[in-house]
């Protein structure tokens, strides 16, 4: 079954890139409405479908982009948290053109969302099955979808700064495994990638309350790190988050090595471009039961958030 918002959720707070004050609400939709962003702050052309054919390939996050070219930025966090807790109608209102960053994870999405809770709707959802191996190349990052008996996320990464280092992680998943095992992970950079932004224009909401900072071997967040591996488990978040822009939940095996944004999106319209890679598949109550979003409790979210 398809399923929404038992109310809507209000969140407030500024856009890690602009810098702006950012309001977000998600609306409970009916079904069959999927994923769709509106612009508050405009009266026309306002409406996006979260879909990777809007999703305009960029390094550092994912914006969607209309065909009369309205926008609106960072919608990782927040689809991760929809992925994550089943959610596949909500119309979500923006009055700027960047989500919230809150504390750089997905966790103040996902507690949003099931305080309200989550209804059931009367009509059956359909997921996107992966029948054959797709891969996209860019240098040394790899991202990759092959057939697997649900969603399962492979994340590696190495950097050189020794807090983050080489990092890898498996993990299924099914039975509220994302709001468990990722949900609460942040967003990381180093240092002098900080700097380097701030003098671009970049990253000017960012700071040391709702970001990951390293410099050689030191955490610079206070608090230090929620867990040993966060920097991959929030690369997995990520991955979720661009994952869902597919417009149903996935299932198969994502590879990824580090692979950001733009490979995952890229990787989407590969398969897309690929008959035979994929098929939609109606879900009964044996595949229902390995979707992301089955099983997830409140109980499960992290005291972080």
């Amino acid at each position: 079954m398809q399923k929404t918002l038992n109310e809507l959720v209000t969140l407030d707070g500024v856009g890690l890139h602009s810098g702006k004050p950012a309001r977000l609400v998600l609306n409970p939709a009916p079904a069959g409405h999927g994923i769709v962003f509106r612009r508050s702050d405009l009266t026309a052309d306002n409406e996006i479908a979260a879909l990777w054919s809007n999703v305009n390939q960029e390094p550092l996050n994912t914006r969607l982009v209309n065909e009369a070219g309205v926008s609106v930025a960072t919608i990782e966090h927040l689809m991760a948290a929809l992925a994550g807790t089943g959610i596949n109608n909500v119309l979500v209102e923006i009055d700027g053109p960047e989500v919230p960053i809150l504390d750089g994870s997905a966790a103040p999405f996902v507690k949003a969302i099931m305080t309200t809770g989550i209804k059931r709707q009367p009509a059956p959802l359909r997921v996107i099955e992966v029948l054959d191996t797709i891969e996209v190349l860019n240098g040394d990052a790899v991202a990759r979808l092959s057939p697997a008996t649900s969603l399962q996320i492979d994340f590696s990464i190495e950097f050189p700064d020794e807090a983050i280092g080489a990092q890898a992680k498996q993990l299924n998943m099914a039975n509220g495994a994302f709001v468990r095992e990722l949900c609460d992970s942040r967003t990381f950079c180093r240092n002098s990638d900080v700097i380097a932004m701030h003098k671009a224009g970049l990253a000017l909401g960012g700071s040391l309350d709702n970001a990951v900072v390293v410099e050689g071997d030191q955490v610079l967040t206070p608090g230090g790190l929620r867990h040993d591996d966060e920097a991959v488990r929030h690369k997995m978040l990520d991955a979720l988050g661009d994952l869902y822009t597919a417009g149903a939940p996935i299932i198969g095996r994502y590879t990824g090595v580090r692979a950001g944004h733009a490979l995952t999106n890229k990787l989407l319209r590969a398969m897309f471009d690929t008959p035979g890679a994929w098929r939609w598949v109606h879900c009964d109550a044996t595949l229902s039961s390995r979707l992301p979003g089955v099983g997830v409790r409140l109980t499960d979210l992290a005291a972080v958030a």
